[in-house]
C-alpha cells in the first residue's frame, strides 16, 4: 500500500512525512534536481504549523524563526497605531517569520532518515491516470518512468497544471493587475527586529503599498506594490532599486539577498478530491499573502489527508472517507480566500467607490479608534473550525459561533482544534495525534478505548459525565454525556461507533 506524494515544497514533504509517521509506504515525486537554497518566499508559519512540524521532529523551526511582537501600521508618513500580539499562553509562539529555503531544509533531514520515504527528485509529471490505481507518467534526464500508488496527493503548486488537467480541475478566480516587488535585504536597522511595519501610500511609493517583516540574522522581508507594468530589470540596472531601499532604510549599509516579482490571485478548485488523488496546498488554492494564509493552509491540508489515507489504507476506515477531506479543507479553502478578498479590495481598490471609503477610512484611523479596526491589512492565519463537518457531532450546549474576532479562537467544542496545552502526561495534541482520543471526566469511566485521564474540565471547560472524542488531527469531534446514544459518530470510520451507552455510568469506544 503506497501513497504518491506529487511535489516536494513544505506541503507535500509535511504530507510525506505524516503518512510515513502512521506507517504508510510513500514515494515523494519532485520535478526538480536541486533546491533552490535562497530567497524568503512563504516567511509566515503560524503557531499551529509550528506544532504540526514539532510533532514530526521539526521543532527547531519554531525556535530558529523570529517573532515579531509589535505590528505598526502608517498612513503616508504618520502612524496610525500599533499592536502588540498576546503569546496565547502556548509554549510555541504565535507565528514566526523563516524562510521558506530552511524550513525545507529541515524538512528534508527529516526525510533522509524516514525508511518509509523513497525520494525521486528530477521527475517532471507528464500524465495522471487513475485505472484503478493512480498511475504517473514522469519524465527524467535517464528517460520515462512510471509511478503506480494506491492514492496520490497533488502537492504540485500553482504550476501544477498538468496534473489537474488530468483531473479534470481548474484554478478559476481572480487575479490582481499590479504587482508585488519582494526583495530580501541584510542590514543593522536598530529596533526593528520585534516589529512589522506596514505603510498605506507612504511617499516613497506613492498611492500603493509597503510593507517590511523582520527575519534572522539581520534580514528584513521588504513587499512594495508596483504597477502592472513596472520592469525589475530596468530599475535595478537604472539605479532605482538602490533609491527605494534607500527611502526606507536610509543610509545603512545594506546587502539584497533575494528579490523577485509576483502577481497575486484568488483562485480554487473545485474540487480537492478526484477518485484516489486529494489536491493540497497551492495547487488546489491560491490567496493573498497578506495574512500568511497559503503555507499554512496548505500543512492544514496535509494532515487532515494524511491521516484519512492512513485510516483507509489500512482498513480502519471506508473509501467514503475520503470524501470528507473535501467537504473540510474546500471549505477552508472559501474562508481563507474571503478573507484575503477582502484584504486585497482594502489594500488595492477596484473602483471609485473603494478607494473612497479607503481613504475615509485612513484618515480617519489617525484619531478615532472605531476606524482603526477598519484598516485591513491582512487577517493573521488562523485555524479552520470544522463545525459543520460530517464527520462533527454538534453539541446543542456549545453552539458554534462563527469567526471570532480578530486574534481570537472559539471555546474549545466540536470541530475546535484542541488548545495548545502542556499536561501532565505531554502535549495534549500530542496525545491527540496517536489515533482518536477519548477525554474523559468524573463519573465517566472509558472500556476499550485509548483516553487519557486528563483533567479537562478546567482546560477544556467540560462538564462532569462528559466524554470528548478527538480526531487524529487534534479537532473535537464530539462532546457526549453519559446516557447519550449516538450511532456512527465519525461515519466511514469503523470501530467509533458509539462513545457513551445507555446504562448511564460509563463511556466506550475503539479506535
Amino acid at each position: 500500500m503506497t501513497v504518491a506524494v506529487l511535489g516536494s515544497g513544505p506541503v507535500g514533504q509535511t504530507a510525506a512525512l505524516l503518512l510515513a509517521r502512521w506507517g504508510v509506504p510513500v514515494v515523494l515525486v519532485d520535478e526538480h534536481e536541486v533546491r533552490d537554497p535562497v530567497g524568503s518566499k512563504a516567511i509566515c508559519q503560524q503557531r499551529d504549523t509550528l506544532d504540526v512540524w514539532a510533532s514530526l521532529g521539526a521543532g527547531c523551526l519554531a525556535e530558529e524563526g523570529l517573532t515579531w511582537t509589535t505590528a505598526r501600521t502608517f498612513h503616508r508618513d504618520t502612524e496610525l497605531f500599533s499592536l502588540k500580539l498576546p503569546d496565547g499562553g502556548s509554549a510555541l509562539p504565535p507565528f514566526v517569520n523563516l524562510s521558506q529555503a530552511r524550513v525545507e531544509e529541515v524538512l528534508d533531514e527529516l526525510i533522509a532518515r524516514q525508511p518509509l520515504i523513497d525520494v525521486r527528485r528530477g521527475h517532471r509529471v507528464r500524465s495522471l491516470t487513475q485505472p484503478g490505481r493512480v498511475v504517473v507518467e514522469c519524465d527524467t534526464a535517464a528517460g520515462p518512468r512510471r509511478i503506480e500508488a494506491d492514492y496520490a496527493i497533488a502537492c504540485t503548486g500553482a504550476r501544477g497544471d498538468v496534473v489537474r488537467r488530468a483531473l479534470g480541475q481548474r484554478l478559476d478566480g481572480v487575479s490582481f493587475r499590479d504587482l508585488f516587488l519582494i526583495c530580501d535585504i541584510r542590514a543593522d536597522l536598530p529596533g526593528w527586529a520585534a516589529e512589522r511595519r506596514f505603510y498605506f501610500d507612504p511617499p516613497w511609493n506613492p498611492g500603493r503599498q509597503v510593507l517590511i517583516h523582520p527575519c534572522p540574522d539581520s534580514r528584513f522581508r521588504i513587499d512594495w506594490q508596483v504597477p502592472a507594468d513596472y520592469d525589475l530589470a530596468a530599475e535595478e540596472s537604472g539605479g532605482a532599486m538602490e533609491a527605494r531601499i534607500r527611502a526606507i532604510i536610509g543610509s545603512v549599509p545594506y546587502e539584497v539577498i533575494w528579490r523577485s516579482v509576483y502577481r497575486f490571485h484568488t483562485r480554487l478548485v473545485p474540487r480537492m478530491r478526484v477518485g484516489r488523488v486529494l489536491l493540497a496546498g497551492d495547487c488546489a488554492h491560491l490567496v493573498a499573502p497578506f495574512g500568511a494564509r497559503g503555507l499554512n493552509s496548505g500543512v492544514a491540508d496535509a494532515e487532515n489527508a494524511a491521516w484519512k489515507l492512513a485510516w483507509v489504507l489500512r482498513g480502519d476506515a471506508g473509501e467514503e472517507l475520503l470524501e470528507s477531506y473535501h467537504t473540510e479543507r474546500h471549505a477552508a479553502a472559501v474562508e481563507n480566500a474571503a478573507v484575503t478578498t477582502a484584504t486585497m479590495d482594502f489594500l488595492v481598490p477596484q473602483d471609485d467607490e473603494r478607494h473612497r471609503r479607503r481613504s475615509d477610512v485612513l484618515t480617519r484611523a489617525a484619531h478615532d479608534p472605531e476606524a482603526c479596526e477598519q484598516v485591513d491589512s491582512g487577517r493573521l492565519a488562523e485555524p479552520f473550525w470544522y463545525a459543520d463537518s460530517p464527520l462533527t457531532t454538534t453539541d446543542p450546549g456549545r453552539p458554534f459561533a462563527g469567526r471570532p474576532p480578530r486574534g481570537a479562537v472559539p471555546p474549545p467544542g466540536p470541530g475546535v482544534l484542541l488548545p495548545d496545552l502542556t499536561v501532565a502526561s505531554g502535549r495534549l495534541r500530542d496525545l491527540a495525534r496517536r489515533g482518536f482520543l477519548l477525554l474523559t471526566t468524573p463519573g465517566v469511566r472509558a472500556e476499550g478505548a485509548r483516553s487519557a485521564g486528563i483533567p479537562v474540565g478546567g482546560v477544556l471547560g467540560a462538564r462532569p459525565g462528559e466524554a470528548w472524542l478527538v480526531r487524529p488531527d487534534a479537532y473535537v469531534a464530539a462532546v457526549l454525556r453519559v446516557g447519550d446514544q449516538r450511532a456512527h459518530l465519525v461515519p466511514g470510520v469503523r470501530g467509533v461507533t458509539r462513545i457513551v451507552d445507555d446504562v448511564g455510568d460509563r463511556a466506550h469506544a475503539t479506535e
